[in-house]
């Protein structure tokens, strides 16, 4: 099975502060140079970063524990002691950071993806050169450091996509990815093939559109049956979805409904998305009839087909998943600006980037 992990749970430790330094000048000529003492160097800072070529936690998996450098002691001579290095961590995309103990969400990197500093560094304890005064002019004091900080986290991972794949084991799911990207996922006549989310992106003109592969779903999913559950997640961070249904499989007219239960079982949210049905293994004997069948069946849905062995429907399907990314982020705006508009949208789109495609 590949590297590919969703979850981690880690132990940070932030710096801890150096030592003030307790020491005094002595020169030939300056007997009596008082105290000159610096002070330590801060703790280093526990920071979370977001890099877009990480698609995994898998990093995690094999280092539990991540501790920033101690600041460094006063010394004397006034010198202070240096700064601790920061301890950075990278994570993908869709990352979230709970308290591992209480499950509070601490940072989601979907809606702001800038650098975190999460624990800052111990400060660095004063040396005894702050405390020279006019009734005592050879203080032995001097601070210590302050203590770093533990913590326990749980790093999540949701991935984040424009469409998502949704389907039985064997729907077509991967070879529709496969076709459309250069993504290469693993294909092969047996269920569960798909054992890991798999990214591709889809290039229409100056559109990318990333697409992800979720792996099979089968009934009872949301409440832990398969593969389903570990991966449903990942789903409510797409922008769209789209069903792929087997054409040849016996139960093609009861697939929408089941896949669509258990959806809306692991979330309402999930299907409220915009999305559409595609019909698969168009280029099997007996599936046009069932393709008609499917659609008559659901009149409010978009119903579209495609064989991936011989080509049919590929270019109309990808025009779609076009006009369905747009009309999810415009619908998104409009739900964040709280003014609601009613385009909708045309073939335009279809004219404009039909010569790019070929």
């Amino acid at each position: 099975m590949e590297k590919f992990a969703d979850e981690a749970t880690i132990e940070v430790t932030s710096g801890s502060g150096g030592n003030g330094c307790v020491a005094f000048r002595r020169e030939k000529y300056i007997p009596k140079g008082g105290p000159s003492g610096g002070d330590g160097g801060r703790g280093g800072s526990i920071v979370f970063t977001v890099r877009r070529n990480l698609r995994t936690l898998a990093h995690l998996r094999y280092k539990h524990t991540f501790k920033a450098e101690n600041g460094h002691d006063g010394e004397n001579w006034g010198r202070y002691g240096s700064n601790g290095e920061d301890m950075v961590i990278p994570l993908p995309p869709g990352s979230l950071i709970r308290d591992s103990d209480t499950g509070e969400l601490i940072r989601d990197f979907t809606k702001n993806q800038e650098d975190f500093i999460y624990l800052k560094g111990g400060n660095g304890g004063w040396g005894n050169i702050h405390f020279k005064s006019s009734i005592n002019q050879a203080p032995r004091k001097a601070h210590p450091g302050k203590p770093g900080v533990t913590i326990k986290l749980k790093v999540e991972l949701q991935i984040m996509a424009d469409i998502g794949l949704v389907g039985f084991p064997n729907a077509g799911k991967s070879s529709l990815l496969d076709k459309f990207t250069n993504a290469r996922p693993k294909i092969a006549a047996y269920p569960f093939t798909t054992k890991i989310p798999n990214l591709g992106v889809l290039n229409i003109g100056e559109k990318d559109i990333i697409i992800a592969d979720i792996p099979g779903l089968i009934e009872g999913a949301s409440q832990g049956a398969g593969l389903g559950i570990r991966f449903l997640k990942h789903i409510s961070r797409t922008a769209a979805l789209a069903f792929l249904i087997d054409l040849s499989d016996d139960n093609y007219l009861d697939a929408f409904d089941i896949l669509l239960n258990e959806l809306g079982t692991f979330s309402q949210e999930l299907i409220k998305k915009k999305r559409l049905l595609v019909g698969t293994k168009t280029d099997l004997d007996g599936t046009q009839e069932r393709l008609s069948e499917l659609t008559a069946k659901y009149p409010n849905e978009e119903v579209m087909s495609i064989s991936v062995f011989s080509g049919e429907g590929i270019k109309e399907l990808s025009f779609a998943f076009l006009r369905l990314t747009e009309a999810a982020a415009d619908e998104a705006e409009e739900n964040k600006s709280g003014d609601i508009n009613e385009d909708s949208f045309s073939e335009e789109i279809d004219e404009e980037f039909q010569g790019e495609y070929e």
